[in-house]
């Protein structure tokens, strides 16, 4: 009873939001908070407050009915830590090194712009913002294609295999613990964008771990560099992207920790599987049939899990993107394109850096880019507008026709599928007919 009584005391003081306040606090985050940052907030400045509350029908099935943005109440909740200092009316003289500045981006499900609050390190301001990119959907969306098309595609469908099982299960089991974001007061939040989605754990946590070491386990024998360096670049991106997301008050210490084990025991798993899969992938005649059924199966399940937020397009996303690379490798394979290494020829050797290749590598990835968003803005008008004309759903405020689940996973699946097949199949195929590709 002893040590139970203990860990739950140490979740507690992980989960505490006045030790995420204590670290912003150190790193120079001073929040703008009036009326002495006691008290609970009014319901209608409930989306600044920055946590999810939900309330549960206890005589039905316990299922969730309601989901929206306000305070959640905790043991301190009321008060400021020790140190943290209020600032209302902070000016937005830039001069110096403080000064005062909007979170970043605004809610993706709200709107709201959030609360003012001061920077007093810059530096560390610039360096978290850049940690927690690394997690974000630009991130993404730059780093897969330009390693695919000028690095390695062996590794990078791989990677993206990881990537997709990663961000799925990370987003699923947010929905299954429900637990909110760090409560504000006391904590400052850095960002909005992700503000009205579960906490447990974090995704970008989860994420900033399996890529760098799925891409580090990968490349280590098949690619020539010091393992030591590889081993410490990979620990550097997986602390970055953690801790900014404490500095960002978007998660608790124990979101952080829980999101790297979780990670940790999902790549233990994955890694030594990953020979079969792809083999599968790109050799069985029903691959095509499996991907399809498992990738729209798969986000099926996780709309059922909740009311809709964004987490629900954001797993139906990372579902169909990764549909869509599986289905082009297959079809790579299948016609003799782009095919992987022989095995003799390998550890493969770092290219001399060179203004040639700087230019191929920069041309490819912009016109492969542009292939991109093309695909995208044509794919995104002409599905959003059929689907609300066969269903009936007025089409007129995409944003609110995306919120039924009848639009959102056909919408999400079909754009993000076509993009991911044409990064690996379309794209490429018209690298190889440009003399200069």
């Amino acid at each position: 009873m002893e040590k139970s009584s203990r860990l739950l005391e140490l979740l507690r003081f992980l989960r505490d939001p006045h030790l995420v306040a204590r670290f912003q606090h150190i790193c120079g985050v001073r929040g703008t908070f009036s009326g002495g940052g006691g008290g609970e907030a009014e319901p209608s400045e409930a989306h600044n407050n920055g946590a999810c509350y939900h309330q549960l029908d206890a005589e039905e099935t316990g299922t969730v009915r309601k989901r929206t943005a306000g305070l959640k109440n905790s043991p301190h909740n009321g008060s400021l830590p020790a140190g943290v200092a209020e600032h209302s009316g902070a000016t937005t003289d830039g001069a110096g090194e403080a000064g005062t500045v909007k979170p970043l981006r605004r809610n993706s499900l709200t709107g709201d712009a959030g609360q003012e609050f001061r920077v007093e390190n810059r530096f560390l301001y610039y360096l978290f913002t850049f940690g927690t990119e690394l997690g974000n959907e630009f991130f993404y969306i730059t780093f897969f294609p330009f390693l695919l098309w000028n690095v390695d595609a062996f590794v990078s469908r791989r990677l993206i295999m990881v990537w997709v099982w990663v961000m799925y299960l990370g987003q699923c089991t947010k929905d299954v613990f429900r637990w909110s974001r760090p409560a504000s007061p006391p904590v400052v939040k850095v960002e909005m964008f992700y503000n009205s989605e579960y906490s447990m754990p974090s995704t970008h946590a989860m994420s900033g771990t399996a890529i760098p070491f799925a891409l580090f386990f990968m490349t280590c024998g098949r690619w020539e560099y010091s393992v030591t360096l590889g081993y410490v670049l990979a620990f550097c991106w997986c602390l970055l992207v953690c801790v900014s997301r404490i500095y960002m008050g978007m998660h608790s210490v124990l979101d952080v920790i829980v999101g790297v084990i979780y990670s940790v025991v999902i790549l233990l798993v994955l890694l030594p599987a990953l020979d079969a899969i792809d083999h599968f992938v790109l050799t069985c005649a029903y691959a095509p049939l499996v991907i399809v059924s498992l990738h729209l199966s798969l986000g099926l399940f996780s709309f059922t899990l909740d009311t809709w937020s964004t987490s629900r397009g954001d797993t139906a996303q990372i579902l169909g993107s990764g549909a869509g690379v599986a289905l082009a490798s297959h079809v790579n394979h299948r016609l003799g394109l782009m095919p992987d290494p022989l095995p003799g020829r390998l550890p493969l050797s770092l290219p001399a850096l060179s203004g040639d290749l700087v230019g191929t590598a920069a041309l490819r990835f912009l016109l492969g880019v542009l292939i991109l968003v093309a695909t995208r803005a044509l794919m995104k008008a002409l599905t959003i507008s059929l689907v609300c004309r066969i269903l009936a759903i007025p089409g007129d405020d995409v944003r609110k026709a995306r919120q039924h689940m009848e639009v959102e996973l056909p919408y999400r699946y079909i754009v993000y599928g076509t993009v991911g097949f044409n990064v690996l199949f379309l794209v490429p195929l018209i690298f190889s007919y440009l003399p200069h590709c």
